[in-house]
């Protein structure tokens, strides 16, 4: 299989560094606030990368870190009158229990930053021991870019374009403006730990380099997060854990696409987002993941309410498709799941592999109706290739009878429908034809069989 490698700008086939052994690790949340849409979007593809690996036979070591100390978990404590760790621990939780609604599998370690303080310090000390990095006067210490040949190798960025005040904080302490902070000298009521520069908290960068090379060690194979994050946050992670371990960081740098609305970027600092929750509280947790998953991940996503129609619409034929389907047990059809991995081998082509679900559909309707015996392994391997994405794992009349704010309730429907059967009982053909049309303009589809009337959402 192959990913595109934002490092080298090329698609290229997954090597692992010990065979059959992946060892993944991206930067997670900053756990001060509430996640969005655009957060959404890194922990559901990085979650389908996991899943899909696994699927292919492969070990992965999953890592996604949290940052629980920063400038702005600082502020907003503040802000709300409580302690850092108050604040982020209900975080945490709230993003623990907004991924799991989207079908966000748990990473198989979640380190946090603070949790990594002697090793963030052993860190930072060996850079200074090694001439990449100073304390400086004012009790920080910063790294020093110009020492560390390689800087800008992911970014494609030029030492002599980072200009001083464009991109770069100015300030009297560095001996150059491109220099960034490792330490920060603490200062009164922030939360402190002791270090051999004085009480202080480390820089946002060096926590990630600590925390992945603990956990995976030295070099590993994926290293993945938002495309915002290139740089400067991942290309000084390359320029400290090299210069730290002498080793290569990382052999395949993924990043994911800006979620956008109106063409412009999603994001706190713009205000102009979308937490989980207000998405969630009006669309299904599958509809949202399925909207993540109908673009590539590398492109553009545009926020939309008729972006999640469509993938409500795009699950309705999903689950209609499995729909009264046989209890017998199926088996995977070989060429289907051959179809959906070359998809998937290439870079995680998600519009590809949805496509084939979509085929798989179209021929499971048809064995229906010509070739009934195949329609039991027809509808186990639609199952299976859904579940790969997260998705089809439900039965299908909860799915199909769920609805958004604003749709006629379930126990209205039921109402209805037994109204109508009165009425059909008593044969009152323009009374049950009333209600039947009422229903059909209230986007409920009836299924009238021998054994009674079924209905889902149309």
């Amino acid at each position: 299989m192959r990913i595109h490698n934002t490092a080298s700008g090329r698609s290229e086939e997954l090597a692992p560094l010990q065979a059959g052994h992946v060892r993944m690790y991206v930067c997670g949340m900053t756990v001060y606030d509430l996640c969005h849409i655009g957060h959404a979007r890194v922990m559901v593809v990085f979650d389908l990368v996991a899943r899909y690996l696994r699927w292919r036979g492969l070990n992965v070591q999953y890592v996604r870190n949290i940052t629980d100390i920063d400038d702005k978990i600082i502020r907003r404590a503040q802000e709300n009158q409580e302690s850092c760790e108050a604040l982020t621990e209900r975080f945490i939780a709230a993003m623990h229990e907004d991924a799991g609604r989207l079908g966000v599998l748990r990473p198989d370690a979640e380190p946090c930053a603070t949790h990594y303080m002697p090793q963030i310090i052993a860190m930072v000390e060996k850079l200074v021991a090694g001439g990449y990095a100073y304390p400086a006067d004012n009790g920080d210490v910063y790294y020093r870019v110009k020492r560390f040949a390689g800087y800008g190798s992911l970014s494609g960025k030029k030492l002599d374009e980072l200009v001083s005040g464009s991109r770069v904080d100015v300030d009297p302490a560095k001996e150059d403006p491109l220099d960034f902070v490792l330490w920060k000298a603490s200062k009164p009521g922030e939360p402190a730990w002791d270090s051999p520069w004085g009480s202080g908290r480390p820089g946002w960068h060096i926590e990630c380099s600590a925390m992945s090379t603990c956990c995976l060690g030295d070099s590993f194979d994926i290293h993945g997060g938002g495309g915002d994050l290139v740089f400067p946050h991942h290309e000084n992670e390359i320029a400290q854990s090299e210069a730290a371990t002498g080793k290569p960081f990382v052999q395949t740098w993924m990043h994911v696409g800006y979620v956008q609305i109106n063409d412009e970027k999603m994001s706190k600092s713009l205000g102009n987002f979308f937490t989980i929750r207000e998405v969630l509280d009006v669309y299904e947790p599958e509809i949202v993941r399925y909207f993540l998953l109908a673009s590539h991940y590398r492109s553009p996503l545009n926020y939309s309410t008729d972006n999640l129609d469509s993938a409500r619409a795009a699950l309705l034929r999903l689950y209609g498709a499995l729909d009264d389907a046989p209890a017998l047990q199926g088996q995977v059809v070989g060429d289907w799941a051959a179809r959906f991995q070359a998809a998937m081998d290439d870079d995680f082509n998600t519009p590809e592999a949805l496509a084939v679900l979509f085929d798989l559909v179209r021929e499971l309707n048809r064995a229906r109706q010509e070739h009934p015996e195949q329609v039991a392994d027809l509808v186990a391997t639609l199952r299976a290739l859904g579940g790969v994405l997260g998705l089809l794992e439900q039965e299908p009349q909860a799915f199909l009878k769920a609805g958004v704010a604003g749709d006629l309730p379930d126990d209205e429907v039921d109402i209805l429908i037994a109204a109508r059967e009165a009425a059909r009982g008593a044969r009152n053909w323009a009374e049950a034809d009333r209600i039947r049309d009422q229903l059909t303009e209230a986007g409920i589809e009836l299924l009238d069989s021998r054994e009674g009337t079924r209905w889902r959402r149309a």
